[in-house]
């Protein structure tokens, strides 16, 4: 069972933070769809103005221009809320090497607002992204949780902190939080620009506009990607999880394993494209190989993806081919 037919109380308010943003956006969607209330708290400084336009009309959606590292704003947007979805952070392995400081005060500071606002709010659930990258050099796969290594970026180590803290907030101010390591998301409205952009939408553009992508390093690296609906549904199972389950960190994927160089033959092929790629250098702090174990999610949030990986690339694929 997907998220669509998950229960809520019909008065339930959800607040998502960085709300205008890839995730964040299609969290508010999926749950204005079912009917909830939802409040999307976003500085739009890396989230987009689109993101919220597509829902402003929706009378259950309101929009929240403010930034997480002003706790007065976390306050006033906690108000009477049952359930927070922070996504609010920025993301980007490279870049947090090139600007640790600024990682440090949105993803760690920033995050700690919105822990303490809805605890101060008591705010039912607190349910906040986290990252595959905490796994760091630990070699072993698939990637199990309370076996990390050493963490190879400040991204990574802005998410391990955010964990930590979330085990403290449970323990210390019995706030339910449930962490939830991404492994690669993908999907609509994935933003294929900028120096940083993720992988899968900037080639998917790159070969719609006849040009030559490049590959960082040997395209040999493999990941566990996972579709964006995937995502939604574990944030939203985990709204509803145990008590019992707070304080924990929990793989959200498919539990797959694809390899780069066969991603892109495989987009080549489905776009009707013949373009040998270029290759470039290794991104610093990137892990060479990632693939999660799920079985956490499965039996303490009752996560079951509906999405693989053929699934999943299908649609998105789809979704760029209309909106590019």
């Amino acid at each position: 069972m997907g998220y669509k037919d998950l229960k809520f109380d019909d008065k339930s308010i959800f607040l998502v933070t960085g709300g205008a943003g890839f995730i964040g956006s299609n969290l508010c969607e999926a749950l204005t769809d079912m009917g909830y209330q939802v409040r999307c708290l976003d500085n739009l400084s890396t989230g987009k103005q689109d993101n919220v336009d597509l829902l402003s009309d929706r009378p259950n959606y309101t929009f929240i221009k403010g930034d997480i590292r002003e706790l007065d704003t976390c306050m006033k947007a906690c108000e009477g809320v049952d359930y927070v979805l922070n996504q609010a952070a920025w993301g980007s392995v490279p870049r947090s090497i090139e600007m640790p400081l600024l990682y440090e005060e949105i993803n760690i500071r920033g995050t700690l607002n919105m822990m303490e606002a809805a605890r101060q709010n008591k705010v039912k659930k607190f349910v906040f992204a986290s990252s595959s990258s905490v796994y760091g050099d630990h070699p072993v796969l698939p990637k199990v949780e309370g076996q990390e290594g050493n963490l190879l970026s400040p991204y990574a180590l802005t998410k391990r902190v955010d964990e930590e803290y979330g085990k403290l907030y449970k323990k210390l101010y019995g706030l339910d939080t449930y962490a939830l390591r991404y492994f690669n998301v993908f999907g609509r409205r994935q933003d294929p620009n900028g120096a940083y952009a993720a992988v899968i939408p900037k080639f998917i553009k790159q070969l719609l506009n006849d040009e030559v992508p490049t590959i960082n390093g040997d395209g040999k690296q493999s990941r566990d990607f996972t579709y964006i609906d995937n995502v939604v549904e574990a944030n939203l199972k985990a709204c509803l999880a145990s008590s019992d389950a707070a304080g924990n960190a929990f793989n959200v994927a498919y539990g797959g394993r694809e390899y780069l160089i066969d991603i892109y033959y495989d987009l080549c092929k489905a776009l009707g494209k013949d373009v040998e790629p270029n290759f470039g250098p290794e991104r610093a702090g990137d892990i060479k190989h990632s693939n999660a174990d799920i079985s956490k999610a499965k039996k303490m949030l009752g996560y079951d993806p509906d999405y693989d990986f053929k699934k999943g690339i299908a649609l998105a694929i789809e979704w760029y081919k209309e909106n590019l």
